[in-house]
Protein backbone atom coordinates (compact mmCIF):
# COMPACT_ATOMS: atom_id res chain seq x y z
CA UNK A 1 0.00 0.00 0.00
CA UNK A 2 1.34 3.22 -0.84
CA UNK A 3 1.68 6.00 1.81
CA UNK A 4 -0.85 7.90 -0.32
CA UNK A 5 -3.20 5.22 0.28
CA UNK A 6 -2.71 4.21 4.01
CA UNK A 7 -2.97 8.12 5.02
CA UNK A 8 -6.08 8.10 2.68
CA UNK A 9 -7.37 5.47 4.15
CA UNK A 10 -6.63 6.29 7.84
CA UNK A 11 -8.48 9.47 7.40
CA UNK A 12 -11.11 7.70 6.87
CA UNK A 13 -10.98 5.68 9.96
CA UNK A 14 -10.76 8.99 11.46
CA UNK A 15 -14.02 10.53 10.08
CA UNK A 16 -15.41 7.73 11.38
CA UNK A 17 -14.07 8.14 14.74
CA UNK A 18 -15.83 11.93 14.89
CA UNK A 19 -18.88 10.73 13.27
CA UNK A 20 -19.27 7.93 15.72
CA UNK A 21 -18.91 9.99 18.89
CA UNK A 22 -20.07 13.27 17.90
CA UNK A 23 -23.13 14.90 16.05
CA UNK A 24 -20.66 17.09 14.11
CA UNK A 25 -20.56 17.14 9.92
CA UNK A 26 -18.33 15.11 8.32
CA UNK A 27 -17.15 14.57 4.54
CA UNK A 28 -19.80 11.81 2.79
CA UNK A 29 -17.44 8.29 3.12
CA UNK A 30 -17.75 6.46 -0.14
CA UNK A 31 -17.52 3.01 1.19
CA UNK A 32 -17.84 1.37 4.45
CA UNK A 33 -15.89 -1.72 5.29
CA UNK A 34 -16.65 -4.11 8.41
CA UNK A 35 -13.57 -3.63 10.02
CA UNK A 36 -14.06 0.73 9.95
CA UNK A 37 -15.52 0.77 13.29
CA UNK A 38 -12.79 -1.39 14.93
CA UNK A 39 -10.08 0.24 13.14
CA UNK A 40 -11.57 4.13 13.99
CA UNK A 41 -11.34 3.41 17.76
CA UNK A 42 -7.82 4.39 17.58
CA UNK A 43 -8.82 7.97 16.47
CA UNK A 44 -11.49 8.38 19.29
CA UNK A 45 -8.94 11.22 21.65
CA UNK A 46 -8.82 13.20 17.57
CA UNK A 47 -12.54 13.45 18.13
CA UNK A 48 -12.16 14.59 21.94
CA UNK A 49 -9.52 17.13 20.93
CA UNK A 50 -12.07 18.41 18.44
CA UNK A 51 -14.66 18.54 21.21
CA UNK A 52 -12.26 19.69 23.64
CA UNK A 53 -11.38 22.59 21.87
CA UNK A 54 -14.83 23.71 20.83
CA UNK A 55 -15.58 24.12 24.43
CA UNK A 56 -12.25 25.61 25.14
CA UNK A 57 -12.91 28.19 22.58
CA UNK A 58 -16.71 28.71 23.97
CA UNK A 59 -14.88 29.00 27.39
CA UNK A 60 -11.97 31.16 25.76
CA UNK A 61 -14.86 33.94 24.24
CA UNK A 62 -17.40 33.89 27.00
CA UNK A 63 -15.43 34.58 29.58
CA UNK A 64 -14.80 37.64 27.53
CA UNK A 65 -18.50 39.16 28.47
CA UNK A 66 -20.04 37.12 31.14
CA UNK A 67 -18.56 36.15 34.76
CA UNK A 68 -16.42 32.58 34.72
CA UNK A 69 -19.60 30.82 36.13
CA UNK A 70 -21.33 31.47 33.07
CA UNK A 71 -18.63 30.99 31.19
CA UNK A 72 -18.18 28.02 32.52
CA UNK A 73 -22.12 26.75 31.63
CA UNK A 74 -21.57 27.88 28.28
CA UNK A 75 -19.03 25.81 27.01
CA UNK A 76 -19.65 22.78 29.17
CA UNK A 77 -22.86 22.80 26.91
CA UNK A 78 -20.88 23.25 24.08
CA UNK A 79 -19.25 19.80 24.65
CA UNK A 80 -22.57 18.62 25.29
CA UNK A 81 -23.95 19.81 22.00
CA UNK A 82 -21.32 18.53 20.23
CA UNK A 83 -21.33 14.85 21.29
CA UNK A 84 -25.19 15.09 21.56
CA UNK A 85 -24.70 14.06 25.26
CA UNK A 86 -23.26 10.87 24.02
CA UNK A 87 -21.23 10.19 27.22
CA UNK A 88 -23.23 11.85 29.28
CA UNK A 89 -26.25 9.22 28.43
CA UNK A 90 -24.19 6.39 29.11
CA UNK A 91 -22.91 7.69 32.99
CA UNK A 92 -26.96 8.24 33.57
CA UNK A 93 -27.98 4.38 32.19
CA UNK A 94 -25.01 2.89 34.20
CA UNK A 95 -26.22 4.94 37.46
CA UNK A 96 -29.54 3.77 36.94
CA UNK A 97 -28.35 0.01 35.95
CA UNK A 98 -25.31 -0.38 38.32
CA UNK A 99 -27.45 1.55 41.02
CA UNK A 100 -31.45 0.18 40.75
CA UNK A 101 -31.03 -3.12 39.51
CA UNK A 102 -30.61 -6.35 41.63
CA UNK A 103 -29.27 -8.81 39.42
CA UNK A 104 -27.06 -8.83 36.40
CA UNK A 105 -29.72 -9.38 33.67
CA UNK A 106 -32.06 -6.25 35.68
CA UNK A 107 -29.01 -4.21 35.29
CA UNK A 108 -28.64 -4.54 31.48
CA UNK A 109 -32.02 -3.98 30.90
CA UNK A 110 -32.36 -0.97 33.04
CA UNK A 111 -29.40 0.16 30.99
CA UNK A 112 -30.94 -0.57 27.74
CA UNK A 113 -34.39 1.88 28.92
CA UNK A 114 -34.02 5.03 27.43
CA UNK A 115 -35.79 6.50 29.88
CA UNK A 116 -33.58 8.19 33.20
CA UNK A 117 -34.46 7.31 37.08
CA UNK A 118 -33.28 8.48 39.86
CA UNK A 119 -29.79 7.22 39.86
CA UNK A 120 -28.96 8.88 36.77
CA UNK A 121 -30.47 11.94 37.27
CA UNK A 122 -28.60 12.77 40.45
CA UNK A 123 -25.45 10.97 39.06
CA UNK A 124 -26.06 13.08 35.19
CA UNK A 125 -26.65 16.15 37.44
CA UNK A 126 -23.58 15.86 40.46
CA UNK A 127 -21.51 15.60 37.20
CA UNK A 128 -22.30 18.65 35.21
CA UNK A 129 -22.36 21.01 38.29
CA UNK A 130 -19.01 19.73 39.54
CA UNK A 131 -17.50 20.24 35.77
CA UNK A 132 -19.06 23.70 36.10
CA UNK A 133 -17.95 24.69 39.34
CA UNK A 134 -14.43 23.26 38.47
CA UNK A 135 -13.99 25.28 35.80
CA UNK A 136 -15.11 28.42 36.79
CA UNK A 137 -12.50 28.69 39.78
CA UNK A 138 -9.65 28.59 36.80
CA UNK A 139 -7.74 31.35 34.99
CA UNK A 140 -9.08 31.20 31.33
CA UNK A 141 -5.97 29.71 29.76
CA UNK A 142 -5.59 27.17 32.72
CA UNK A 143 -9.21 26.22 31.86
CA UNK A 144 -8.74 26.22 27.71
CA UNK A 145 -6.21 23.74 28.57
CA UNK A 146 -7.45 21.81 30.91
CA UNK A 147 -10.79 21.29 28.84
CA UNK A 148 -8.97 20.21 25.59
CA UNK A 149 -6.89 17.72 28.17
CA UNK A 150 -9.93 16.33 29.76
CA UNK A 151 -11.71 15.53 26.95
CA UNK A 152 -8.76 14.20 24.40
CA UNK A 153 -7.38 12.06 27.59
CA UNK A 154 -10.91 11.27 28.42
CA UNK A 155 -11.49 9.42 25.38
CA UNK A 156 -8.64 7.23 25.76
CA UNK A 157 -10.44 5.40 28.44
CA UNK A 158 -13.05 3.79 26.41
CA UNK A 159 -10.01 2.22 23.71
CA UNK A 160 -8.50 1.00 26.90
CA UNK A 161 -11.52 -0.56 28.45
CA UNK A 162 -12.43 -2.01 24.86
CA UNK A 163 -9.15 -4.05 25.26
CA UNK A 164 -8.90 -5.39 28.41
CA UNK A 165 -12.29 -5.67 29.62
CA UNK A 166 -14.52 -8.34 28.91
CA UNK A 167 -17.97 -7.18 26.70
CA UNK A 168 -21.07 -7.95 28.93
CA UNK A 169 -23.77 -7.06 27.29
CA UNK A 170 -25.56 -8.93 24.07
CA UNK A 171 -23.67 -7.41 20.61
CA UNK A 172 -27.36 -8.16 18.52
CA UNK A 173 -29.40 -5.12 19.16
CA UNK A 174 -26.81 -3.28 21.43
CA UNK A 175 -26.85 0.45 21.41
CA UNK A 176 -23.12 0.28 20.70
CA UNK A 177 -21.30 -2.86 18.94
CA UNK A 178 -17.95 -3.94 21.11
CA UNK A 179 -14.98 -2.66 19.66
CA UNK A 180 -11.84 -4.65 20.26
CA UNK A 181 -8.57 -2.46 19.05
CA UNK A 182 -5.32 -4.03 17.98
CA UNK A 183 -2.18 -3.24 20.22
CA UNK A 184 -1.23 -1.18 17.47
CA UNK A 185 -4.21 1.11 17.29
CA UNK A 186 -4.56 0.86 21.06
CA UNK A 187 -0.68 2.60 21.53
CA UNK A 188 -1.53 4.85 19.17
CA UNK A 189 -4.89 6.19 20.52
CA UNK A 190 -2.75 6.16 24.35
CA UNK A 191 0.17 7.77 22.82
CA UNK A 192 -1.74 10.93 21.04
CA UNK A 193 -4.12 11.16 23.55
CA UNK A 194 -1.51 12.15 25.96
CA UNK A 195 -0.60 15.20 23.98
CA UNK A 196 -2.94 17.90 25.31
CA UNK A 197 -1.42 16.73 28.94
CA UNK A 198 1.60 18.00 28.19
CA UNK A 199 0.81 21.67 28.25
CA UNK A 200 0.07 21.38 31.94
CA UNK A 201 2.71 21.88 34.45
CA UNK A 202 3.91 17.77 35.65
CA UNK A 203 2.58 17.76 39.19
CA UNK A 204 -0.58 18.62 38.41
CA UNK A 205 -0.64 16.95 35.45
CA UNK A 206 0.56 13.68 36.80
CA UNK A 207 -1.83 13.63 39.60
CA UNK A 208 -5.16 14.11 37.48
CA UNK A 209 -4.58 11.41 35.31
CA UNK A 210 -3.81 9.33 38.73
CA UNK A 211 -6.88 10.20 39.71
CA UNK A 212 -8.50 10.08 36.47
CA UNK A 213 -7.37 6.30 36.05
CA UNK A 214 -8.24 5.22 39.25
CA UNK A 215 -11.50 6.70 39.19
CA UNK A 216 -12.54 5.32 35.54
CA UNK A 217 -10.77 2.01 36.75
CA UNK A 218 -12.80 2.06 40.17
CA UNK A 219 -15.96 2.20 37.85
CA UNK A 220 -15.31 -0.41 35.25
CA UNK A 221 -14.20 -2.47 38.27
CA UNK A 222 -17.37 -2.34 39.68
CA UNK A 223 -19.65 -2.84 36.48
CA UNK A 224 -17.01 -5.96 36.26
CA UNK A 225 -18.40 -7.02 39.17
CA UNK A 226 -22.28 -6.46 39.00
CA UNK A 227 -22.48 -7.22 35.02
CA UNK A 228 -19.64 -9.18 33.90
CA UNK A 229 -17.77 -6.27 32.59
CA UNK A 230 -18.09 -3.55 29.67
CA UNK A 231 -21.44 -2.28 27.84
CA UNK A 232 -21.11 1.04 25.32
CA UNK A 233 -23.09 3.06 28.39
CA UNK A 234 -20.25 1.54 30.40
CA UNK A 235 -18.02 2.86 28.21
CA UNK A 236 -19.70 5.94 27.95
CA UNK A 237 -19.46 6.39 31.85
CA UNK A 238 -15.71 5.71 32.68
CA UNK A 239 -15.24 8.60 30.20
CA UNK A 240 -17.04 10.98 31.78
CA UNK A 241 -15.99 10.02 35.53
CA UNK A 242 -12.27 10.52 34.30
CA UNK A 243 -13.43 14.20 32.92
CA UNK A 244 -14.87 15.07 36.08
CA UNK A 245 -12.00 13.54 38.08
CA UNK A 246 -8.85 15.32 36.05
CA UNK A 247 -11.22 18.60 36.12
CA UNK A 248 -11.13 18.43 39.90
CA UNK A 249 -7.57 17.74 40.59
CA UNK A 250 -6.95 20.64 38.15
CA UNK A 251 -9.44 22.89 40.09
CA UNK A 252 -7.45 22.15 43.27
CA UNK A 253 -4.17 23.49 41.59
CA UNK A 254 -5.21 26.77 40.37
CA UNK A 255 -4.57 29.53 42.63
Amino acid sequence: MSWYSFLRQETAYAIVAVQFLTRLPVPVLRSFGPSWMDASIAYFPLAGSIVGAMSAIVWLAANQVWQPPIAAILAIAAGIAATGAFHEDGLADTADGLGGGLTREKRLLIMKDSRIGTYGTVVLVTALALKVACLAVMSPWAGAVALLAAHTCGRIVPVVASKLVPYAGVSEGAKIAPMIPTDRRLAFAVTTGLVPALFIPLVPMLAALFVGVAASTWLLAKARKLIGGQTGDVLGAAEQVFEVAVLLVLAGFSP
